[in-house]
């Protein structure tokens, strides 16, 4: 279903009168005096944000009021808004070189009115954390790798071209849109100068890792090199700064585990906790606050035994764990449950979900013929962005924002993917005609009602039956921000009370749910 920037927008600012009413029992009392001071530009108490995997209805905005306090409802969900959690830095997609060279495809009118849906607080959904590879990743444009020190020798580094093109004039649009937006960076390599060992080597034999590797994919860092890596990425966050890019943390390997990647490094856990001692102080040392994310990669540790509980290994030394601001996740492997130990060892550690992408493997783009949208919308945002928070979850990053219906422009080398999705699809054939996929959906849904800062809220009363998932927010403006992923087959009541009133709905089934109002 191909549907354009202009429809999507209309449908954000129109108010629907269907399916946004609760069903008679739990009917709201549109007389009703609540308190209204209203965030958002709205003639109801409580908006409503709907998707149903059917289709039939995709992030369609709409609004009720308050009814009178008190309830004795079976369904009433309990919240104290003293009892706070996590403190959330938000919602995005990867801002790949790909993304930039289809959005500086459009013209600029039709780009700044997506990127202004996305990214604006005031008339869009806000989403405000983003991910960017430090130097090329397998969505780049050109046929040739790079780092921004391809040459040995730091006094070799330097801004790409590719970067310098299509990266930073799409970031600095952004900026000018929200300048609140956190970015993630994280490299694919380093400098092929920098690389020992082999490809599949795994041991820690000094001689062999300080061996040179003449390739982009896998090797080790060398242990001669760990210095001037750790300068590598302060160099990199300085010139992002200059440019206008609040760098808010880095991981310091994309998928550390990967042996196959177009340009990958293998990092095992025992060589993290070595970089991140140098890291750490390199970056306290340049007077900058950008925070350090372990691991970033899949819940399984992709089937390698000696990698378990890679990020715990790396909290149990005292001087590694001073440096770590928390751990960063993949699903491309294991299940999101693999979160519980670690948030229950080291509940004061972030975590952060970094990238999931969506492909010709797990979704038809298409929608309801190949039947991947319904149930993919609701399984995947139940996976990720519930199950990350319910397990004290920072922020999500989905991978790439924007591919071309060809799924590109992506690197030509092995290892890269030739079969991804992007959170939207643009046809290069007008660079304007836009099909939103089921990411930009969850972005869309999650950016909307919960702000960066916002406190998940604990919450009581009504026990939920597995497929019916809630969670409610604080944002710092004192607005309720609840996110709700009903995967049942039948619709479910669901109230909220407080001494001054009642917000009652009737959560369709098979949807996605979204409520925002003022407290």
């Amino acid at each position: 279903m191909k549907i354009s920037t202009i429809f999507i927008s209309g449908i954000l600012g129109c108010l629907c009168a269907c399916n946004c009413a609760p069903d008679k029992p739990e009917q709201p009392d549109n007389g009703s005096q609540g308190e209204l001071n209203p965030p958002v530009e709205q003639v109801n108490d409580v908006t409503v944000y709907q998707t149903y995997a059917d289709k039939r209805g995709l992030f369609v905005k709409s609004g009720f009021d308050f009814s009178k306090p008190g309830s004795m409802s079976p369904y009433q969900v309990t919240y104290d808004k003293s009892k706070t959690l996590q403190e959330i830095d938000g919602f995005g997609l990867a801002v790949t070189t790909a993304s930039c060279y289809n959005l500086l495809k459009m013209s600029q009118e039709d780009r700044t009115e997506f990127l202004t849906e996305l990214f604006s607080k005031e008339k869009g959904v806000g989403s405000s954390l983003i991910r960017v590879a430090i130097g090329a990743s397998d969505f780049c444009i050109g046929e040739n790798n790079y780092t921004w020190c391809d040459s040995e020798g730091l006094e070799n580094f330097a801004v790409h071209p590719e970067d310098k093109e299509y990266l930073f004039p799409v970031l600095k649009e952004i900026y000018a849109i929200n300048p609140d937006v956190k970015i993630i960076g994280s490299p694919w390599s380093c400098p092929q100068w920098m690389k020992g060992g082999s490809r599949y080597y795994e041991g820690y034999d000094e001689a062999t890792l300080e061996t040179r590797f003449n390739s982009w994919t896998s090797g080790r860092l060398r242990p001669s090199c760990y210095d001037d890596y750790a300068e590598y990425f302060v160099k990199w966050i300085q010139t992002m700064e200059a440019e206008g890019f609040d760098i808010y943390a880095v991981t310091m390997q994309n998928e550390p585990l990967n042996h196959g990647n177009s340009m990958s490094l293998y990092m095992p856990w025992k060589d993290q906790l070595k970089f991140i001692k140098l890291l750490g102080p390199a970056i306290e040392k340049a007077g900058l606050d950008t925070k350090i994310m372990l691991f970033d990669h899949n819940y399984n540790y992709d089937g390698k035994s000696d990698q378990d509980n890679y990020p715990l290994n790396i909290y149990a030394d005292p001087e590694a764990e001073k440096w770590a601001a928390g751990s960063a996740w993949h699903n491309y492997g294991g299940s999101v449950t693999e979160l519980d130990e670690i948030y229950r060892t080291y509940p004061d550690k972030g975590i952060w979900f970094t990238e999931a992408s969506i492909g010709e493997w797990n979704y038809d783009a298409d929608g309801i013929v190949g039947g991947r949208f319904d149930p993919f919308v609701l399984d995947e945002f139940s996976n990720v962005f519930m199950g990350t928070m319910a397990r004290g979850g920072k922020g999500v990053t989905y991978w790439n924002l924007m591919l071309d219906q060809n799924k590109g422009p992506f690197s030509p080398h092995d290892g890269s993917c030739k079969t991804c999705y992007g959170g939207v699809t643009i046809n290069s054939t007008n660079y304007k005609t836009i099909t939103r996929n089921a990411h930009w959906y969850h972005v869309a849904h999650a950016s909307a009602v919960v702000k960066p800062g916002a406190r998940r809220l604990e919450t009581g009363g009504f026990s939920m039956q597995a497929g019916f998932e809630c969670q409610m927010f604080l944002n710092p403006d004192n607005t309720i921000g609840v996110l709700i992923c009903n995967r049942l087959n039948q619709d479910q009541p669901i109230i909220f009370a407080n001494t001054k009133f009642t917000v009652k709905y009737s959560v369709p089934a098979k949807s996605l749910v979204s409520l925002l109002w003022q407290e």
